[in-house]
């Protein structure tokens, strides 16, 4: 391979860096309204009624929307609740919406809103909320769960409920189950259980949501701009709510400053009718404040693990189960939280349970791997204490009990091609690991862990062609939130026989392009690589077969070397690849135009898994946690570009840091949320990296990934903070089970007896 396996910068890597990409923020429209959201400061409340005269009358405000104005729409997601009608349910809830002239217009209009509220008890955590006398987020009965998370590749079959909810605010529980967890715990001659709590974190995106609807003034449709992961979900949704074909509604993404699984659908249903209603468009801008109060952020959970082992370290039974608190509206993630809980480790004898809790706080959403890295830090950190108790290495532990393709999943399904113990084998070599007693004698500790994520699924579909300048253009509608075009550029090369500087990725609407899925669950490279893939090889056979009756030579007797066809050693009977296309656009031309057609679905999943070494020194006097060093080891298939692979392992490396030490959303007991801004939102920075900072790739082929890639983004975030755990146990002593691991967590620890 040529192209495949080489360092590749960003495509858009200048333009992001000199400023002239355009974001949504930067669309405008004649006759524009700038919208601004009113929220409530309650958590929960009662409304009586909204006072819109004094907004009314500021010069530039326009309309001031309340539910009055909407269609009553069921509450199928949380994008379907848009304005609060009667009742709020967390402080930040949108209650009315300003429409003005401009943006200053619109934040004075929304400041001069009175929403009559009448504060109601709240459930604000875990505890009160499952308490059987609890107050209800929804009285009537909670509605469905969200599809987002499938569409992350977050969510698993099987697992029926295993009891009935204790509280008006749990979801019915689910549970994966097999052998005979009594006997598997009596068979071991350890067992260690602990509980862990992790906090709500907020995927922290450097630009905030924005979308701009501009309805059809000839006809029903309507056009929207978003920064969005996925379009076409957008433009079902929608389409959907106006009762609309799926045609009429024209979904163009913009590029996604950040996403992190955050950016699906939110406010979009509610612009497009709005929108319709005042035919004009509309932009919602959302301001910092109002991400941090009325977004989707990931959410906060408990997660017991009880796990049993022989003398020899061979599990005999775990028993875990990830209590999620999910706000205001339910999610279905909490199943992949059980799949990862019970699969990555075999145990003949194990239960693993899911159960979903709702809060008066907002509705949670997906954030890079979503629920792995909780998952994560509970499982790792017990199979750790269970390597403390036997006295033996932690590495040789999960060895001899990770997961093979083939083995057993939670769900009973089979794993499919995966690296887990390729990338534990690597661990066990790497440098840190082999040092750790050299750092232990200057007071440091090194910790590892592993995690993995299953992989999403969607069908793609992509085109390419052939333009007279011998340029390859290739035609897709994913969105690239992490390098996936420069990759597929590379992909295209490859297939078609070209460098790939002379590729050129045409990103489509959700009208003008083939379809892709959503980006997310780290699968676009997954699905729609393939369909790159048959695309340019489509395109190059149409090449070789006209090719071949000017050179008068068989088609397979041609080649493509440095942009023409020749034929093989033949350097100097070629035809240049754009006076191939030339031929066949032009006037009275009898040649068919170049233009090749792939489309793909992928039928199975395609794991990935990475192991991390930490290196940390605890200042036993602040708390503080200092990572020195950090591996992050990942099979990745194949690497398509091992520049931007990196990245990706890098960037979910540190957002697990952040995980591990400082990102937290406080609320207080009322619900109101105490860090709504960066000022007080702690966010991993420069200083916080590590000083050795090393990405090993470590190979593994896809059977059914382009040239046996994988998909790279989750993994990286999945077991950085269980490292970090492990690392500050080996230090000073302690384990944590709270997250984030802040200096005066560490520091109540190390205060406790024993």
């Amino acid at each position: 391979m040529t192209q495949i396996g080489k360092d590749q910068k960003l495509l858009e890597g200048r333009a992001k860096v000199d400023g002239s990409l355009r974001f949504g923020a930067d669309l405008d429209r004649p006759g524009l309204l700038h919208a601004r959201l009113v929220t409530s400061p309650y958590a929960h409340a009662s409304l009586r009624g909204i006072d819109c005269d004094t907004a009314l009358e500021i010069d530039g405000v326009v309309a001031v929307v309340t539910a009055d104005d909407l269609p009553e729409v069921p509450p199928s997601s949380r994008a379907m609740l848009m304005l609060a009608r009667d009742r709020v349910m967390f402080a930040g809830q949108p209650v009315a919406l300003v429409l003005a002239d401009s943006e200053a217009a619109a934040q004075d209009g929304a400041e001069a809103v009175f929403a009559d509220l009448d504060p109601l008890p709240a459930a604000v955590d875990l505890e009160s909320a499952m308490a059987a006398d609890a107050p209800a987020v929804w009285p009537e009965g909670l509605p469905g769960a969200s599809a987002e998370a499938a569409a992350h590749g977050a969510s698993g079959g099987g697992g029926g409920p295993s009891d009935a909810p204790s509280s008006p605010n749990e979801a019915p529980p689910m549970e994966f189950s097999r052998g005979d967890l009594e006997a598997g715990f009596a068979e071991a001659d350890v067992v260690v259980e602990r509980v862990f709590n992790t906090a709500p974190v907020h995927q922290s995106y450097i630009e905030p949501h924005v979308a701009l609807v501009d309805p059809d003034p000839m006809g029903p449709g309507v056009t929207i701009y978003s920064s969005t992961q996925a379009t076409y979900y957008i433009r079902d949704a929608v389409s959907a709510l106006l009762g609309l074909e799926a045609s009429q509604v024209r979904v163009v993404g913009t590029p996604v400053g950040g996403g992190f699984g955050a950016k699906f659908l939110l406010y979009e249903p509610l612009l497009a009718l709005i929108a319709k209603a005042h035919n004009r468009p509309v932009r919602l801008y959302m301001t910092r404040l109002e991400e941090m109060l009325a977004a989707t952020p990931a959410p906060a959970t408990r997660v017991s693990v009880k796990v049993g082992a022989k003398a020899d370290g061979t599990l005999t039974a775990i028993d875990a189960e990830l209590i999620m608190d999910c706000g205001c509206f339910p999610s279905s993630m909490v199943v992949l939280a059980a799949i990862l809980l019970g699969s990555p480790y075999q145990a003949p004898n194990q239960r693993v349970r899911g159960l979903e809790v709702l809060t008066f706080k907002p509705s949670i959403g997906a954030y890079r791997a979503p629920c792995a890295p909780q998952a994560a830090f509970g499982l790792e950190s017990v199979l750790d204490e269970i390597a403390d108790t036997l006295g033996v290495d932690p590495v040789e532990l999960r060895l001899a009990n990770a997961s093979k393709p083939g083995d057993p999943m939670a769900t009973g399904q089979p794993w499919p091609s995966m690296g887990m113990r390729e990338v534990i084998e690597a661990a066990q070599s790497h440098p840190i690991w082999q040092n750790r007693a050299e750092a232990k004698a200057r007071g440091r500790g090194v910790g590892l862990a592993v995690g993995g994520w299953p992989g999403g699924t969607e069908p793609a579909a992509a085109a390419c062609s052939l333009q007279p300048d011998g340029t390859v253009q290739v035609h897709i509608s994913s969105a690239d939130i992490s390098g996936t075009n420069t990759g597929l550029s590379q992909v295209a090369a490859e297939a078609f026989g070209v460098d790939s500087d002379k590729v050129r990725i045409i990103t489509g609407d959700t009208t003008t392009g083939p379809f892709a899925g959503s980006s997310g669950g780290s699968k676009i490279m997954y699905t729609v690589g393939p369909a790159v893939i048959q695309a340019a090889e489509e395109a190059r056979q149409q090449v070789f077969e006209q090719a071949a009756q000017s050179l008068e030579a068989a088609i397979e007797d041609l080649e493509i070397q440095d942009g023409k066809v020749q034929v093989k050693g033949s350097p100097d009977q070629g035809i240049p690849l754009g006076k191939i296309a030339q031929r066949t656009m032009r006037f009275g031309s009898r040649q068919a135009p170049i233009f090749g057609h792939g489309r793909h679905a992928q039928k199975g999943s395609s794991p990935g898994f990475c192991a991390q070494i930490a290196e940390v020194e605890v200042d036993q006097e602040t708390g503080r946690v200092i990572v020195h060093k950090l591996a992050v080891i990942q099979d990745v298939g194949k690497a398509i570009n091992p520049l931007m692979v990196k990245g990706q392992m890098m960037g979910g490396a540190v957002q697990g840091l952040g995980w591990a030490l400082l990102e937290e959303m406080r609320y207080d007991g009322t619900g109101q949320l105490l860090t709504a801004t960066f000022l007080d939102y702690a966010l991993p920075h420069i200083e916080d990296s590590p000083v050795t900072f090393d990405m090993q790739i470590v190979e593994v082929p896809s059977p059914s990934g382009p040239f046996g890639a994988r998909g790279v983004g989750e993994p990286p975030v999945v077991p950085t903070a269980a490292a970090v755990a492990s690392a500050i146990k080996d230090a000073i002593g302690v384990r944590l089970d709270e997250l984030p691991m802040t200096p005066p967590k560490v520091l109540s620890a190390l205060s406790q007896p024993g």
